[in-house]
């Protein structure tokens, strides 16, 4: 696949991931909507994070020919997903939601900051 084939998919994912993300950071925690809607983001979670990993830094210097600083990001998410879904079938609601808060930041708010900067593909299709 090329870039741009992965760089769709990673959209296709993302943004719902966002979506539900937001919608569960400020709603009622325990419920079973929030069960349902927190495994569908962690699966999307993953998913894009798994993708990101095909698709080659553009800005920045580059790791073993192919992985920038924002990859990294991606790496946090492959973590935090199975410790924060394990955390909660524990009861270590605590974990839980740090993970949780630590995957929302890393791997949507500060990764979609970065995409939205001068040289990266999303930036490109917004502003140039």
């Amino acid at each position: 696949m090329s870039y741009l084939e992965f760089a769709y998919i990673h959209l296709v994912t993302v943004v719902p991931a966002f979506l539900i993300g937001t919608y569960l950071l400020f709603t009622k925690k325990g419920t079973p909507i929030h069960k349902r809607f927190g495994r569908i983001y962690m699966i999307l979670m993953l998913v894009t994070a798994c993708i990101s990993l095909f698709m080659q830094a553009q800005v920045g210097p580059l790791f073993l020919g192919h992985f920038g600083y924002i990859h990294l990001l991606s790496f946090l998410t492959i973590y935090a997903v199975p410790v924060a879904y394990f955390s909660a079938k524990n009861g270590n609601i605590k974990r839980h939601k740090a993970s949780m808060v630590a995957l929302y930041v890393g791997g949507m708010l500060v990764a979609g900051t970065f995409a939205f900067m001068p040289g990266r593909l999303l930036h490109d299709w917004l502003f140039v």
